[in-house]
C-alpha cells in the first residue's frame, strides 16, 4: 500500500515538474528574441530561483549540515552539468529549432539513462522497457517530421544532443537517496553552483553574457523583462527541480525519465498557446506514441513488485485444516 502511494506522489511530481520545466522555452523565446544571449538567460533563471529556494533550503537543513558536505561532490556536478550545463545547451537549441523540437531531441536523454541504469548497476531492460523505449523513439521521429520535407539545422541537432546528455545527469542524480538531504536543498544547492559557475565564465568572457533591460515581446504584448524571468526562476527553476528530485527519488531514474516525456506534449501545447507554434497532425501522433512508450515502460516497472509477491506467496506454506471429530 505504502509503495503504491509513493508512485502515485512520485507520478504527480513528475507530472508537475514535466509541466513547469515546459515553460522554460517559451518564457526563455521572449528574452533570446530582445538580445539576451542564452547564457544570460540561463543565469538570470538559476540565480533568481536560488534566492528564491534560499531560505526555506536553510530551513530544511537545520541539524543536517553535515550531508551538505557529504554530497559536495554530486552536488557540484548537478549544478555544473545538470542544472547550468543543460540549460545553456538547451537554450542554445531554442536559437535554431523549435521549443518542441529542441525538447525532443533533449529528451533522448531517456535511452542514456537506461543505458547507464544497464552498464553502471546492471539493470538489464526488459521487453517492455525496450518496446516502451523504441515506441518513444517512434513518436520522436513523427514530432521532429524527420520523415517529412523539414530540414533541421544540424548546430541546432548538436545543442540538443549536449542537453540530452546534461538531462540524463539530471535524472540520475536526483534519484540519488539520502534521506538527510531534503530536495529542496539540494536544488538550492545545485542552482547556486551552477549560478555562481555561469556568472564567474560570463566575467571572464568566456561565455557571452549580455541582456537588454527594456520591454520584451511575450504573449503577443509588451512586458516588462522581469516577466519572463520571474517565469523562469519560479516556475520553470524552483518548482519544476524541487519536484523533479523528489519524483526520481520515489520513481527512480527509469521512470522518472519517461514519465518526464510528457514535457515534450506540455511544451507543444504551451508553445501553441505563448508563441502561436501549432503541431501538424503527424506531431500530435507523435506525442500520444510517447505517452505509450510511458505506459509501457511503468507497467514494466510494476510487474517485478507483481512476481515477487507471488513468489513469496507461493513460497508460503498453505495452513493444514484441522481434521473434524
Amino acid at each position: 500500500m505504502y509503495r503504491e502511494r509513493s508512485a502515485r506522489t512520485g507520478l504527480a511530481l513528475a507530472l508537475l515538474s514535466a509541466a513547469t520545466f515546459s515553460t522554460s522555452g517559451s518564457f526563455a523565446r521572449s528574452l533570446t528574441g530582445a538580445g539576451w544571449s542564452p547564457a544570460a538567460a540561463v543565469a538570470a533563471r538559476i540565480s533568481a530561483a536560488a534566492v528564491i529556494l534560499a531560505v526555506p533550503a536553510v530551513l530544511s537543513m537545520r541539524g543536517r549540515w553535515q550531508s551538505l558536505w557529504r554530497n559536495a561532490a554530486m552536488i557540484s556536478i548537478y549544478g555544473l552539468l545538470a542544472v547550468a550545463g543543460g540549460q545553456v545547451f538547451y537554450f542554445n537549441a531554442i536559437q535554431h529549432l523549435s521549443v518542441g523540437v529542441a525538447l525532443l531531441l533533449e529528451y533522448l536523454g531517456t535511452i542514456l539513462v537506461v543505458g547507464w541504469m544497464w552498464i553502471r548497476h546492471g539493470h538489464k531492460p526488459h521487453r517492455l522497457t525496450g518496446a516502451g523505449s523504441a515506441v518513444a523513439i517512434v513518436g520522436l521521429v513523427f514530432v521532429l517530421d524527420l520523415i517529412g520535407s523539414a530540414r533541421l539545422d544540424p548546430v541546432g541537432i548538436l545543442w540538443g544532443l549536449a542537453a540530452a546528455f546534461g538531462l540524463a545527469t539530471y535524472f540520475v542524480l536526483s534519484s540519488k537517496v539520502d534521506n538527510d538531504l531534503p530536495p529542496i536543498a539540494m536544488a538550492g544547492a545545485g542552482m547556486t553552483v551552477g549560478a555562481v559557475a555561469l556568472l564567474g565564465l560570463g566575467a571572464a568572457g568566456v561565455l557571452p553574457m549580455h541582456a537588454s533591460f527594456g520591454a520584451v515581446d511575450f504573449v503577443g504584448r509588451r512586458v516588462s523583462w522581469l516577466v519572463p524571468v520571474i517565469g523562469l526562476s519560479l516556475v520553470a527553476a524552483a518548482i519544476a527541480y524541487v519536484a523533479g528530485i523528489g519524483a526520481a527519488r520515489l520513481l527512480g531514474p527509469k521512470l522518472a525519465t519517461f514519465v518526464g516525456l510528457t514535457e515534450v506534449v506540455f511544451a507543444v501545447l504551451f508553445a501553441w498557446l505563448m508563441l502561436g507554434e501549432l503541431p501538424s497532425g503527424l506531431q500530435l501522433v507523435g506525442g500520444a506514441l510517447i505517452v505509450v512508450g510511458i505506459a509501457l515502460v511503468r507497467i514494466d516497472e510494476i510487474r517485478p513488485a507483481g512476481r515477487l509477491r507471488m513468489r513469496l506467496s507461493a513460497s508460503q506454506p498453505t495452513p493444514r485444516l484441522k481434521k473434524r471429530q
